[in-house]
This record gives C-alpha cells, sequence and structure tokens, in this order.
C-alpha cells in the first residue's frame, strides 16, 4: 500500500468527490472496519488541509453511498452492513444471555495480507518481509519431491488422512526438540495452523460452549470462535501467563453443564505481547486444568522464533491435557500452508474425521517437500538465519519506537512488540493508513474492542525511520484535537 496522493484543486474532481472517494476506498478494501469511527470534521480538515465545509460535504457523499452513519453527538462511523437491528423481546420472552461479541475489526489485517507489497514495509502485519524468505530452498525441497516417480502417487489420489507419513516422522522428531513426546500415530498434518485449531474445536465444542482465551490475543482468533457460536471468557495474559486466579473464578461461575471445556492460549512469543509462560505458571495451570476436566489447546506458530528450552505445556503434560498445534507459514512464506497438531492418543480418530469432513486430505507434495527441509536441517539452518536477522531488527525498532517518544508494555522478544504510543491507537490507525502505514491497534485485541494506547509492532517491519517520524507527527497531531 503506497501512501495516496495529496487533494489536488487542479483535478477534474471537486476536493468533495477526491476526499469522498479515499474514505470510500479505504472502506471497501475493509482499512477502515464497519463501526470504525471516521476522524472527527475538524481533525480531517486539518489533516487533508480543506475547510471543515468540504469535509462535512464529502461525509455526505458517504452517508448517501451507504458507507457511513451519522451517530448523534458522536460522529460518523463506517456502516456494518451484516448487522441486524435486534426486535425487542416480547415482555414474558427471557433476555439471552449476554455474549461477547467478535471484534468488528477481526478481518482488517487479514484483508491487509492478501494486498500486493508496497514500497514500504507495514508495521502491523504479522509476516516476515519477503527478502527475509528462502524461496530457492523451497523450490529445491519441491523439485527433489516432484520427479516423475513421485509425483504420480503424490499427485493422482488423495493422501492419507492424517496427512504425509513421511512428514508426520519428521514431525515428531522435531518435537523432540521442546521435549514434547509424540508419536507420529499422534500427529495429524492440517492446511495450516488456523486449521488446525478449527479442526480441535469444531471436534470438541458446539455451538453455546464457553471457551477460555488469552486477553489480549488474536482478534482472528476470536471472530473465529464467536463465529461458530461460541461464548468467549477472556482471561488476562500477564508476563508469566494466564492470571490462574480469574481464570479459575470464571470457570466456577458457570453452572456445571456451561463450564468451558477448552483453553486456548500462546504460551511461547504470546501474540501480542511476546511473553513467555514461565513454569510455575505451566505447572499450575495444568493442575487447575485437572480439576475442572479442561483441555488445553497450545498454539506455538511462533515456535521457529523462540528458543527450544523455553517450557512447553505439552512436554509437561506428556499430550494428556494438551493439544500441541504449529505451523510453517511464519516461517517459510506465508502461502505454504502447512499445519499440525499433536494430541493424546484417544482424540486423534476424532480429529482425523473432522479433517476429513472439512477439506478431505491435505497436499502432499507440499508436505514430502517440507519433510525434505526438516530431515536435511535446512529449515533450522533458514530459522537460525531469520532468528540473527530478527535480533538486529528488534534491537533497531525498539531504540525508534523509544526515541519517539514510545514505551513498551512488555519486554521486547520474539516477533511482535507491545507498544503504548500514548493515544488512542485505533484514532491513529485512522490516521496512519491514510499516509500509506497499516497498524495493528490495541483494541484488535481484546475480545471486546475498547480505546487503548498500546498497539501490536512487527519488529522486522517497523526499521524504517520514516514510520516513526510519521507516527510521532500524528500522535503529536492527535492530543491537540478531541
Amino acid at each position: 500500500m503506497n501512501p495516496p496522493q495529496p487533494l489536488s484543486r487542479q483535478s477534474d474532481a471537486t476536493l468533495t468527490e477526491q476526499l469522498s472517494n479515499r474514505f470510500a476506498e479505504h472502506i471497501r478494501q475493509r482499512l477502515m472496519a464497519p463501526g470504525a469511527r471516521l476522524p472527527s470534521v475538524r481533525e480531517c480538515a486539518r489533516r487533508h488541509g480543506v475547510s471543515p465545509y468540504t469535509v462535512v460535504a464529502a461525509y455526505d457523499q458517504l452517508l448517501a453511498l451507504g458507507l457511513v452513519e451519522a451517530r448523534k453527538q458522536r460522529g460518523f462511523f463506517v456502516r456494518d452492513h451484516h448487522r441486524r437491528d435486534a426486535e425487542a423481546p416480547a415482555a414474558d420472552t427471557p433476555s439471552p444471555a449476554p455474549r461477547l461479541a467478535a471484534p468488528v475489526s477481526a478481518t482488517m489485517l487479514v484483508r491487509s495480507m492478501f494486498q500486493p507489497p508496497g514500497s514500504q514495509p507495514m508495521p502491523g502485519l504479522g509476516t516476515l518481509p519477503i527478502e527475509w524468505l528462502d524461496l530457492p530452498m523451497l523450490s529445491a525441497a519441491l523439485r527433489r519431491v516432484s520427479g516423475p516417480a513421485q509425483l504420480g502417487p503424490l499427485s493422482l489420489q488423495y493422501g492419507e488422512p492424517a496427512g504425509d507419513l513421511r512428514l508426520r516422522r519428521a514431525l515428531s522428531m522435531r518435537l523432540e526438540d521442546f521435549a514434547v513426546k509424540a508419536r507420529p500415530e499422534q500427529i495429524v498434518t492440517t492446511i495450516g495452523a488456523t486449521q488446525a485449531l478449527d479442526i480441535v474445536t469444531r471436534s470438541l465444542l458446539r455451538a453455546g460452549d464457553t471457551v477460555l482465551v488469552d486477553e489480549p490475543g488474536w482478534s482472528v482468533e476470536y471472530a473465529r470462535l464467536t463465529a461458530l457460536g461460541l461464548r468467549i471468557l477472556p482471561v488476562p495474559r500477564g508476563e508469566d501467563g494466564p492470571d490462574l486466579a480469574v481464570m479459575q473464578r470464571l470457570i466456577e461461575a458457570q453452572q456445571p453443564q456451561d463450564r468451558p471445556r477448552l483453553y486456548i492460549t500462546v504460551s511461547v512469543l504470546h501474540n501480542p505481547t511476546g511473553a513467555s509462560l514461565s513454569l510455575g505458571t505451566a505447572h499450575r495451570l495444568l493442575r487447575l486444568a485437572q480439576a475442572h476436566d479442561l483441555h488445553i489447546v497450545e498454539d506455538d506458530t511462533y515456535a521457529h522464533l523462540a528458543p527450544a528450552h523455553l517450557p512447553r505445556l505439552s512436554a509437561l503434560d506428556g499430550l494428556e491435557r494438551t493439544i500441541y498445534i504449529s505451523g510453517f507459514s511464519k516461517i517459510l512464506v506465508p502461502n505454504w500452508r502447512v499445519g499440525y497438531l499433536a494430541a493424546p492418543p484417544a482424540l486423534v480418530d476424532r480429529f482425523i474425521d473432522t479433517k476429513l469432513l472439512t477439506s478431505l486430505t491435505s497436499p502432499g507434495v507440499t508436505e514430502q517437500a517440507l519433510a525434505h527441509c526438516l530431515e536435511q536441517g535446512l529449515l533450522r539452518r533458514h530459522a537460525e538465519r531469520v532468528g540473527q536477522r530478527l535480533d538486529a531488527a528488534r534491537a533497531r525498532s525498539v531504540k525508534l519506537a523509544e526515541s519517539a517518544g514510545c514505551r513498551f508494555a512488555s519486554p521486547p522478544r520474539g516477533l511482535f512488540g507491545w507498544v503504548d504510543v500514548g493515544v488512542d491507537t485505533e484514532r491513529l490507525s485512522h490516521a496512519m493508513v491514510d499516509q500509506g502505514w497499516l497498524l495493528a491497534p490495541g483494541a484488535l485485541f481484546h475480545a471486546t474492542p475498547r480505546p487503548t494506547t498500546l498497539m501490536r509492532i512487527n519488529f522486522a517491519t517497523t526499521q524504517d525511520a520514516r514510520f516513526w517520524r510519521a507516527l510521532e507527527r500524528t500522535r503529536d497531531g492527535l492530543r491537540g484535537t478531541p
């Protein structure tokens, strides 16, 4: 996404039309999500160098197009075309139990991943820069497994329901690096880690069930769970892990038949804070899970960017109550959709059945190519190179952030930083996207979006001093506007 051209008084279109078209494009591309508040008239006029009259006229055009709605004494908001006004319940109809809604901007960052790469890095994205990726390694691996003798069996028939056996054996060996003991028969490959999460929740839960999640956490996961009809119970996430006292209260506050049976967590290099579970918290969490008959889904998506010695719940538990999930999109290439889960033996067949119903199988060619990369140590060496680059990028990004007057709410680790910028980051993100910078405001990482001065940055894509200058300038401007 490139910075937009300034409004032009020499254009055939009026300033009102140019401004209206700019907002309309952002809304249609979902760079401004349903429910997002447009800048105040005064702020917008200052930002674009036009009169308040021009802004009011542009907002009126957006109203006429049905893209925004006006809320009395509150301003203009992006219209949610999927929202239906709730009908008032009859007097004798009990009110439904309150349910946490999916964040209205959950798909904003996901949609942005599908935009063609622009001339500047995007601080809010969750992927590595293209130049960090080793495409020649993957190309060579694909050539190795797609010769005439191998390609036929891999392509002309469905693969094994559980996934390619060669890859599952390689993954079993890989998990030993984290002290996770999983036989190949306990592993099911998937189309990315997201499908692994979906398979587990669809297999173990039904609409109306409750599920425990980290907060802050990944908004797309909140939205996915809510779309399945599940009720989300957020557990505050701290530096050492979840707040276990809050978790216990949440569990015990439910009626016995409504108590959660699943907790989904990122134990290592948590998204967005970068924190990792301490050994003491891990032991107490497993005791709590045992006491309340709770399964734990351990999402280890960032395993390749983390030290192997960090405690994994699945290692401590021996895959009795834990289900381990990981994938390779974060370390290889975004479109190489290979993930997997390792599970207690009693659950494996249920997960395979759900996989068969949702995708039949997973692509054997890419699974064999990945197995080759694991067996030959190619992936390990690539991850080491990425880790070295990330360490250097993190150091530079932290220095730039602190020079811009920002502070880190959690010690900088891994790919992501949790940064306090001093102003509402949702307002900041709307102002910055107009300058070509896509942010990940803190509201995205709460089950119920709320104003916050925190945002997530990607250390690999925030080394550009131009970004921090733009942020500092925009933040200072927002401090002077209502």
